[in-house]
């Protein structure tokens, strides 16, 4: 009998078993070489989207904070009362200003018809100059002080409307730092307010690189956060800000959005892709294909093979993906081995 027949055919297929689901080795992982992102004609930098029309409200008087209907992400109109400050105080201030005008108007309606009968009798002759010359500054006297009354209780009501805080603007509201029954002072900060229908994208580009810039070319705008096609934008006017930061050497790019540009709100990150003259400016990053990123909840991340041989799991921060191609802005350097099959990579002991 053959000694090989005798083998169970059951042990054969265990054998073969333990032979597929062993571990992959570091040797037989396929891996690809990040390569420098090919620099072309444009160049990219971050930015940030802000308001083009915002403003942060602040307390012009002290007081509690006594009705609040504001909330972050409102959409407020032009005039809309956003809270209210205890104003009582104020409103009676404003009852004494009042009633003293009163008092001052009926003061003046007596030295009035007094200074007519002083001026009949002068005319008669039945006093004399110094008499008539008193009676017309008496007159002109309570007149001024009519008039000063009447000042200050206008300026008593302009200081209680600073009571009722209320939207110089239509817009979302941004902020809100202070609650019900808060104490305000002022300068304290209330509301912050931005009109969403004008947005901008912020971006700090070098001097050297500002000087570089395609004349009559249009810059183009990547926003990330936003799906799909969506994420390049044009800008409808490009502003340059005529100063230059000491600190940096860098040159403020102001582009605007184009108005209801769906999904975007002030904070997101954007970059600028700028047309350069005598082609684009090398920004070190690599790329690597998309196949090789792993995802894992929030964590992105790819496995380097390490000098030794083996992969080793690092975080990365994605950029742009061009077909199979993903941009790498941090986490790996150009020449270092990726493993392109991660779940291979996942498996090796």
């Amino acid at each position: 009998m053959n000694k090989r027949s005798s083998i169970p055919a059951v042990a054969i297929a265990a054998v073969l078993t333990l032979v597929c689901a062993a571990p992959a080795t570091a040797a037989a992982l396929a891996s690809v070489v990040a390569q420098p992102a090919a620099s072309g004609s444009t160049a990219g930098f971050d930015g940030v989207v802000e308001p083009v029309r915002q403003t942060t409200i602040a307390a012009q008087v002290s007081g509690a904070v006594v009705q609040l209907d504001a909330k972050v992400g409102d959409v407020v109109k032009s005039g809309q009362l956003l809270l209210r400050i205890d104003a009582r105080a104020a409103d009676q201030n404003a009852a004494a200003s009042d009633a003293q005008v009163v008092a001052a108007r009926a003061s003046l309606e007596v030295a009035t018809k007094q200074y007519e009968r002083q001026q009949q009798l002068f005319r008669k002759n039945y006093i004399s100059q110094a008499a008539m010359e008193r009676a017309e500054s008496e007159f002109k006297a309570t007149r001024a002080q009519l008039a000063a009354q009447a000042a200050q209780a206008g300026a008593v009501r302009t200081e209680s409307g600073f009571y009722a805080i209320r939207a110089p603007f239509g817009g979302v509201i941004a902020a809100v730092p202070v609650n019900l029954g808060d104490m305000a002072m002022p300068g304290r900060p209330l509301v912050t307010l931005y009109d969403p229908a004008a947005l901008r994208v912020s971006v700090a580009v070098p001097q050297t690189v500002q000087a570089r810039m395609e004349a009559g070319q249009a810059p183009r705008l990547e926003l990330p956060g936003l799906p799909g096609k969506t994420q390049w934008v044009a800008p409808t006017h490009v502003e340059r800000l005529p100063t230059v930061d000491a600190a940096t050497h860098t040159v403020v790019l102001r582009l605007d959005l184009p108005a209801g540009q769906a999904g975007v709100s002030p904070g997101m990150f954007a970059r600028a892709w700028l047309p350069m003259a005598g082609g684009g400016i090398p920004d070190g990053n690599v790329r690597v294909p998309l196949s090789a990123i792993v995802q894992r909840a929030e964590m992105t991340g790819l496995y380097v093979i390490t000098p030794e041989g083996r992969p080793a799991l690092r975080l990365v921060r994605l950029g742009r993906i061009e077909g199979d191609q993903v941009e790498i802005l941090s986490g790996l350097m150009p020449g270092e081995r990726v493993a392109s099959d991660p779940q291979a990579a996942a498996r090796v002991r």
